[in-house]
């Protein structure tokens, strides 16, 4: 004899099974939104920890420099005197090598780093661009103080015989930058610590702008090609219009590696507290200084002023990462009104 179904007790049961799910639904929703919550607050702690460390860095300079700011006052970056016996100092010397070194790097960088990632991603065979590529990649792994001896005792001296007297005997007569290649033929100086940190930054402009290369749309440069572009206009008029945001990105980055590089720029620069306007004299930047001379600072006023040293290139670092994040938003919005 077949039992008989009761629709009532069917019924039921559906309805508990969608009681049930509905439970397990919401229990799961609730999981999910504590997993997110904490999620959400442990980022904000990780953003938040990031910007205490940098503030607690900058108040810890500025507390260790206040000395040398009481007793030299604006003074201190004017002043191209250094005597840790007199107690006199001044920052000029420094941040004129600083700045000087960077921008011999970026300027000798800038044209090879670019030459690179075209040749890589436009020119290249395709067999050779992935060992070619590893290659350049591998440059960026190497200490910096490997560069720095490598450049004091193989690149200086071939430097000082072969390639200082051509530059000063042609460059050095030539009107206004003439006085830029006086001097003797030292191989140590300003111009050959900004060519070892160009040489330490091409791996990383070039890398960046390879990778941003290779995102352009294969559409739009075989569309002008199509119309009978050479590699040239296509890259000047297609390529670099479509990525430069970020090749300005990888040039601040080169620029921010040379800023602070300090063991590389200390083997070939020369260390000397003098200033001159030429290149190929001895020069110092803040980094090398402060490599040179923390561990031998005599004396509450001395230990100061390297202190403000390093506060100094934390505000020059600051305003360039500063002026480069406004560089590239203005690009974005202006390329945002031209689409």
């Amino acid at each position: 004899m077949s039992a008989v179904v009761n629709p009532l007790q069917g019924q039921a049961q559906a309805d508990l099974a969608a009681l049930m799910s509905r439970r397990i639904s919401d229990a799961s929703l609730r999981k999910q939104y504590r997993l997110d919550q904490l999620f959400r607050h442990a980022t904000r702690l990780f953003a938040f920890l990031v910007l205490a460390l940098l503030a607690g860095i900058l108040i810890a300079l500025f507390i260790g420099g206040l000395s040398s700011m009481r007793t030299f006052g604006f003074g201190f970056f004017f002043s191209a005197e250094w005597n840790p016996v007199t107690e006199q100092f001044g920052a000029l010397v420094a941040i004129v090598g600083t700045l000087t070194t960077s921008v011999i790097a970026l300027f000798i960088g800038i044209p090879v780093s670019f030459g690179i990632a075209l040749f890589l991603t436009e020119l290249s065979p395709k067999w050779l661009r992935g060992p070619l590529g590893t290659a350049i990649e591998l440059l960026a792994a190497i200490p910096s103080i490997i560069y720095g001896m490598w450049g004091l005792f193989v690149f200086a001296p071939v430097f000082a015989s072969h390639v200082q007297p051509i530059l000063k005997s042609t460059l050095g007569s030539v009107p206004i930058i003439g006085i830029l290649f006086k001097g003797p033929p030292m191989g140590i100086g300003v111009l050959t610590a900004g060519i070892i940190l160009a040489i330490m930054v091409i791996p990383f402009i070039a890398s960046v702008m390879r990778d941003v290369f290779e995102i352009v749309p294969a559409v739009l440069k075989e569309s002008a090609y199509a119309l009978g572009s050479t590699t040239w206009e296509v890259v000047w008029h297609v390529v670099l219009p479509y990525t430069k945001v970020g090749v300005v990105g990888g040039i601040m980055l080169g620029l921010g590696r040379a800023l602070g590089e300090t063991m590389a720029v200390t083997f070939v620069i020369g260390n000397a507290h003098r200033l001159s306007a030429s290149l190929m004299e001895p020069g110092n930047s803040i980094a090398s200084a402060l490599a040179n001379e923390f561990t031998e600072a005599v004396g509450d006023l001395y230990l100061s002023a390297l202190i403000e040293l390093g506060l100094i290139l934390f505000f020059i670092t600051f305003v360039v990462l500063a002026l480069s994040k406004l560089l590239l938003l203005r690009l974005a919005r202006r390329e945002g009104r031209t689409t």
